[in-house]
């Protein structure tokens, strides 16, 4: 029970339709505006970046629809299932448009503050109102009347302030750190496409190899020219390369082992929303299937195909599901594989044609080609990178704490049973 007074939002909150844009004005190529999507909101909350999936808008633009930074706005139809309802925070002024869809929320300041609306709309008992007024069989959608028409629990102003700070401030941590993996992540991947895309990896003299004159020699099989010593190679003679195992769900059990499936596949990392787990001592007889740090998984049908996560200590231990690829190293050499893999495995994957599923069989990594270094340059780059991975590692940890501690307090904060002073 609630500890504040629990109103409906009418005359609260206001919610703007947005513009129906045009799609024949949709482009690949970038230009200065971005149409946003439903695509564009995690489904706890949250903005979500559409990297290299962008709808780029270039057609004439009303200044009127054009988003300015802090704009709250909220998904009106459940592009993907419990989306809708989810809230997020434009991140930036001049660049996104505001698409049909969407709803902008602005608020009366005097009852209720437009931040705090972004939080409360994460809350389970929120979104199941907006769920059940829905309309749409195939479908859902909502609209401004039916969301005027959901109970909140309302604070005073003060009150909101200091729960918005504290949830903000856990928020801002958390995309901090995944700015800092990201500038991480581009640092070793810069080193190895410097050693072995450009072949400026340090010589006998510690200069760059093929910018100090190194040879270079053509190589028939790769039908490129490839530093001297250097042969080709594939993935399944490098590598172990396994299909997982098909869990069955009433095996399930709420801790133990962690089962990660193809949904669990979010932006490059195993995102813990729904776990499934079997007991240590079931576990004991998939040992086969158990994942190790660092390990490569790659997506091999459905309708994740081709999404790939690095397994890091946060989610292990662990145990992998059928539909992935598990690509492990044969030499100690992981961090080079798990790069080899993102660069040139992934992106003959993209470019290849034919039949999506047949690319994803034990096949496919029989005959992809890659120029493949000698095995003491790769363990020289695997110690350069060492610390930088750990250090991801480390944060991917952070991250999933923090994650969970502002889970937990989201409820009881907007319930009153968890109060914060002020600051």
């Amino acid at each position: 029970m609630s500890k504040w007074f629990v109103e409906d939002l009418r005359g609260k909150i206001q919610i703007k339709h947005g513009f129906p844009f045009k799609s024949q004005f949709f482009s690949n190529q970038k230009s200065d505006f971005i149409v946003l999507t439903p695509g564009n909101f995690h489904e706890k909350g949250g903005f979500k970046r559409q990297l290299g999936k962008e709808k780029y808008y270039i057609g004439e633009v009303p200044k009127e629809y054009l988003h300015s930074k802090g704009d709250v706005i909220v998904a009106m139809t459940e592009q993907a299932a419990g989306l809708l309802g989810s809230c997020a925070k434009v991140p930036e002024s001049g660049i996104y448009l505001h698409n049909q869809r969407l709803g902008l929320i602005t608020t009366n300041t005097d009852k209720i503050l437009k931040n705090y609306i972004y939080h409360l709309f994460k809350i389970q008992m929120v979104r199941e109102q907006i769920r059940l007024t829905s309309s749409g069989s195939k479908v859902k959608h909502t609209s401004p009347e039916k969301i005027y028409d959901v109970k909140v629990p309302i604070p005073s102003i003060n009150e909101q302030q200091n729960i918005v700070t504290l949830l903000d401030s856990i928020d801002n941590k958390i995309e901090l750190n995944n700015k800092i993996n990201a500038e991480l992540e581009a640092m070793a991947k810069l080193i190895y496409d410097y050693w072995f895309v450009q072949f400026d990896f340090p010589d006998a003299n510690g200069k760059p190899y093929k910018s100090s004159g190194g040879k270079m020699v053509y190589n028939k099989e790769l039908k490129r020219e490839i530093p001297d010593g250097w042969g080709a190679g594939n993935v399944d003679k490098e590598c172990f390369v396994r299909n997982g195992f098909a869990f069955k769900s009433e095996s399930y059990t709420e801790s133990g082992y962690t089962i990660i499936r193809t949904k669990n596949f979010k932006n490059g990392s195993v995102e813990f929303g729904d776990i499934a787990y079997i007991s240590q001592t079931d576990a004991k007889s998939f040992k086969h299937y158990e994942l190790e740090k660092f390990d490569f998984l790659l997506v091999m049908v459905g309708a994740s195909l081709g999404k790939n996560v690095i397994v890091n200590s946060n989610i292990l231990p662990a145990l992998q599901n059928q539909n992935m690829w598990c690509v492990r190293s044969k030499y100690s050499v992981q961090h080079f594989t798990n790069q080899l893999l993102k660069r040139i495995i992934i992106e003959q994957l993209s470019t290849s044609s034919g039949s999506a599923r047949e690319f994803f069989t034990k096949e496919f990594f029989k005959k992809a080609k890659f120029v493949n270094p000698n095995i003491e340059l790769k363990k020289l780059y695997c110690e350069k990178v060492e610390s930088i991975f750990n250090r991801i590692d480390i944060i991917k940890n952070e991250n999933q704490k923090l994650t969970e501690l502002r889970d937990w307090l989201l409820p009881m904060l907007m319930n009153g049973q968890v109060t914060v002073k002020d600051t």
